[in-house]
């Protein structure tokens, strides 16, 4: 596929810090054991009309899927602990506004890869949370996030 230049991932780097999103969001499960599970999702954003460079980044990256929203958005999501820690490596050393989302996303990652869900510890929970809360207040947010003790409530580590 595409080169991984320094040239093309400072590019892709500085898309993400402007028209797209590092996200960490725990998500409710119904079926199986875990009642949650995290998620780590980088997202770039554009116009469906000017979708190519989003085709041109997933070529490079040779990661991620390309979906095309009602409101004629079209994205490219990766998904999974491995693949986010992945990218977020090669892309760390050239962003500048979302530095800091990028390493706590790594830092999610690199904790999340290395354990069971069922392994999390309280302490590995409580660092998650924090995690989580720490990109939202560093994102752009168009509507309600949960608070900490919201959250915590959902990992069932409150009475």
């Amino acid at each position: 596929m595409g080169s991984q230049s320094k040239t093309n991932l400072a590019y892709i780097a500085g898309f993400l810090d402007g028209d797209g999103s590092l996200m960490m969001q725990i998500k409710k499960r119904k079926d199986g054991k875990q009642k949650f599970r995290f998620m780590l999702t980088i997202c770039f954003y554009q116009d469906s009309k000017h979708a190519t460079p989003l085709k041109w980044f997933r070529g490079v990256i040779s990661i991620g899927y390309i979906s095309n929203r009602n409101d004629h958005i079209t994205e490219l999501r990766i998904n999974g602990y491995k693949q986010v820690k992945e990218i977020i490596k090669k892309l760390l050393p050239y962003l500048k506004f979302k530095k800091v989302q990028a390493i706590l996303i790594y830092k999610a990652a690199s904790l999340l890869e290395s354990k069971k869900q069922g392994d999390l510890s309280y302490a590995d929970l409580k660092k998650l949370v924090g995690y989580i809360v720490e990109i939202q207040n560093k994102n752009y947010v168009t509507r309600h996030k949960k608070t900490r003790s919201e959250l915590m409530k959902v990992l069932g580590l409150t009475p």
